[in-house]
């Protein structure tokens, strides 16, 4: 069976390096992203299994990303994890769309766990 696939999306280089480190350690196949305008062609070119995204970011934020991926027909079911520091985070991934929530500074355990049952749940 094929690893599956995960894209991270954060602004924060270490963030991104240290959640990309671990979950290739777990046999994931990663594919890291610092910009956000990204995403859209690379869920369309990569066709990942889950997507990690961070909620603040500049240019288009994790919630604007993740409103395009719920209105696109073919990605509209893709799961999708938001990471964010922020207070009032998860109100907001939660009604853009995101399976799941994880606040910063996270466990990073907790965050293998959450990617491991939505995938396999999808």
């Amino acid at each position: 069976m094929m690893p599956a696939k995960i894209l991270i999306c954060d602004d924060d280089e270490g963030i991104l390096d240290l959640v990309e480190l671990v979950l290739k350690e777990e046999g994931y196949e990663v594919i890291p992203e610092i910009n956000s305008l990204n995403v859209a062609n690379l869920v369309g070119s990569e066709h990942p299994d889950l997507v990690v995204l961070d909620l603040w970011m500049p240019v288009l934020s994790g919630d604007q990303v993740l409103r395009n991926l719920r209105n696109d027909p073919t990605t509209k079911n893709l799961p999708v994890v938001v990471i964010s520091a922020s207070g009032d985070g998860k109100t907001i991934a939660m009604n853009a769309g995101a399976n799941d929530f994880i606040p910063k500074p996270f466990d990073l355990d907790q965050l293998l766990g959450r990617v491991k049952a939505l995938l396999e749940a999808a």
